[in-house]
């Protein structure tokens, strides 16, 4: 079984065993998905929803994030990885939306990646979760190792992989085979141990002997 015809397969029984595909982050609105989603770089989800509980009762709009003073803001999110930089990219992409998007998150990956501190996995995830667009697919550490794991692809940058999926991947799976794999991934088949007495893939893994 080549990747194209393994990857329907893997779909199927992912699926069945995580029927609710939904992100990880708590949001109300794309723009609060986006603050979420800067944040949770190299950081867990866990910690980014625990710091977004307070952060979006105090910032409403997204002028308010504009017209806070950077020394507060940095507070407000100094419990997570390089702060400082992620806290400078959110109110810079407040001040991009409010001057060039009329305070719109915008809708397409051109634009999207010219807001700082968002690439294509940022777009993606934002494109999929917040507008239901299937642009490509979110290729985050999860699904890196997950997809060279199952065969999927022999690539490990980030930009080739997504382009790899893409290829055996159906266009209307391309977001929920993010979710699909983050989820296997951090119930089964972590970094370190993989747990393959409980895997569903099991038997179509070449990876099942490490």
């Amino acid at each position: 079984m080549d990747a194209k015809e393994k990857a329907p397969e893997i779909i199927k029984r992912l699926r069945k065993e995580y029927p609710e595909l939904k992100t990880a982050l708590q949001f109300g609105n794309p723009f609060e998905l986006l603050v979420a989603t800067i944040l949770s770089a190299q950081t867990t989800d866990v910690l980014v929803n625990k710091i977004t509980e307070n952060l979006f009762k105090k910032y409403r709009a997204i002028k308010d994030y504009a017209d806070a003073p950077p020394g507060t803001f940095q507070k407000d999110i100094s419990s997570v990885n390089f702060y400082k930089t992620k806290a400078k990219n959110i109110q810079n992409t407040a001040k991009m939306l409010l001057e060039q998007f009329h305070a719109t998150v915008p809708k397409t990956m051109e634009e999207l990646i010219r807001l700082p501190g968002v690439a294509r996995k940022t777009a993606n995830i934002i494109l999929f979760n917040a507008y239901g667009i299937n642009e490509g697919i979110a290729v985050d550490t999860h699904v890196k190792r997950l997809a060279n794991r199952l065969g999927l692809t022999r690539n490990e940058n980030p930009v080739k992989i997504e382009q790899d999926l893409m290829k055996i991947i159906p266009r209307d799976q391309w977001g929920n085979i993010t979710h699909l794999l983050i989820f296997h991934g951090r119930k089964i088949c972590p970094a370190r141990k993989p747990n393959h007495r409980e895997c569903i893939l099991y038997d179509i893994c070449p990876s099942r002997n490490i």
